[in-house]
């Protein structure tokens, strides 16, 4: 299995808590009502507390700003991926999650890559 990875920030005109809102009601319902379009087998959002706890662990290492959430997406592979992608639904799809990411999240200020989990 492999999984997509989003670092997200919002949109600097959402607070962190209209942002997680939109997110978990609206953008993260409508992506697994057509998961399966995009052959994702799982889906999770992590959404960033407020806590004195993150700064701190910021300030200790020099680190930036914490992300507003991270998204994982876990899929059969990374061909399996690509065909979902390449398929009429999947780029139908692809192009509605874009647009409608756009209402929260800021792109320019956000990361998504694939990685493959190794446990410990």
């Amino acid at each position: 299995m492999i999984k997509l990875v989003m670092c997200l920030r919002r949109r600097s005109d959402l607070t962190r808590e209209e942002f997680q809102d939109y997110w978990l009601n609206k953008h993260g319902h409508f992506f697994m009502e057509n998961a399966s379009d995009m052959r994702a087998k799982k889906y999770v959002q992590s959404h960033t507390l407020e806590s004195p706890l993150n700064e701190g662990m910021r300030a200790s290492r020099g680190m930036q700003p914490d992300y507003d959430g991270v998204a994982e997406v876990w899929f059969e592979s990374e061909e399996d991926l690509m065909d979902a992608m390449n398929s009429p639904e999947g780029q139908k799809l692809g192009t509605e999650l874009l647009k409608d990411e756009e209402n929260f999240i800021d792109h320019s200020n956000s990361s998504a890559f694939i990685v493959k989990e190794r446990e410990f």
